[in-house]
């Protein structure tokens, strides 16, 4: 008998620490794992993963998360910008450490970004910036210089004269102010070129192509495109077809997809960022953020023009 309530003690006891352990472990949950020194949570809050840059976007910052022991959750607004800002005040509520930004709309997300200062919780945007908030960091191509660059080789590509049609992206997106403006700035400087019309296309192929089939109908004698990214000017291709009357594409971003084209002879030159470089960059102002480091204000990444001249050397 004393043997069996023996026994029944250390059973007891094993439950008693069983339980206690797991009380321990719900504690830990709770406080989000702080005491437990688990990793830091940076919420990627991306515009679109149905462009295949933001894709890039996204495995470089997954990829040196990876390395830097940070925790990185990537949520996908689908080009809505209501979307987004309900994406933001889910961040805060599941307590995120930081958040970086590419902005489906540059102006429609500062209330949001706001929310965010508000509840101290650090903030970089990435390849777009966000109109009228604080930031801790701005990751971002130049793309008022890859404008003028874009403007420069069409330029060229139709002998300095004619007209020409621009394929505005998003609405209100800091990327298509920037190259809309570097863009008119540089055409400016070819008094024979003039631009016929203009319209945005919302940074999506199947609209690019779209928007191109109307404009060409009312501008018969276009002899030249710019797409404000590489999706638009795709689709602008598959709208001219065959491409009987020899008309001129010149995109932006450096695609994979955009670089088969210039390869094949069906555009003339891309502006390429480096979209992977850029979400690594981004990790890394936000690992130096999260572990008290000096953080850049403004993080620069080269562009460069691409043509059938170098496009082997762009990967």
């Amino acid at each position: 008998m004393k043997k069996f309530r023996k026994v029944a003690a250390i059973f007891a006891a094993s439950a008693l620490a069983v339980t206690s352990l797991s009380a321990c472990n719900r504690d830990s949950s709770a406080d989000g794992g702080k005491s437990g020194g688990e990793k830091k949570k940076v919420v990627l809050l991306v515009s679109t993963l149905s462009n295949p840059f933001f894709v890039q976007l996204r495995d470089g910052a997954q990829k040196e998360a990876d390395a830097a022991g940070v925790e990185l959750q990537v949520q996908d607004a689908r080009d809505d910008a209501a979307t987004q800002t309900n994406q933001i005040d889910n961040a805060i509520a599941t307590g995120a450490n930081l958040v970086i930004i590419n902005p489906v709309d540059s102006d429609a997300a500062a209330p949001g970004v706001k929310k965010l200062n508000e509840a101290k919780i650090p903030v970089i945007a990435v390849d777009r910036g966000v109109t009228g908030a604080q930031l801790t960091s701005f990751v971002s191509s130049d793309n008022v210089a890859g404008g003028k660059q874009a403007a420069e080789s069409l330029a060229k590509a139709i002998g300095e004269n004619g007209e020409v049609l621009v394929l505005q992206g998003v609405p209100g997106s800091s990327a298509s102010r920037d190259r809309g403006k570097g863009f008119e700035q540089g055409i400016a400087a070819f008094k024979g070129i003039k631009v016929a019309a203009k319209q945005t296309a919302e940074f999506d192929r199947a609209k690019g192509l779209d928007v191109t089939n109307n404009l060409l109908q009312a501008n018969p004698n276009i002899k030249g495109i710019f797409a404000e990214n590489d999706e638009m000017a795709l689709g602008a291709i598959e709208a001219l077809g065959q491409n009987p009357k020899g008309i001129k594409v010149v995109g932006f971003d450096g695609t994979k997809d955009g670089l088969a084209a210039i390869k094949a002879d069906r555009m003339v030159a891309t502006i390429a960022q480096q979209p992977e470089q850029l979400g690594k960059l981004a990790i890394q102002q936000a690992k130096k953020a999260l572990d008290g480091g000096k953080v850049e204000a403004e993080v620069p990444v080269s562009v460069v023009t691409v043509t059938k001249e170098n496009v082997g050397e762009v990967k």
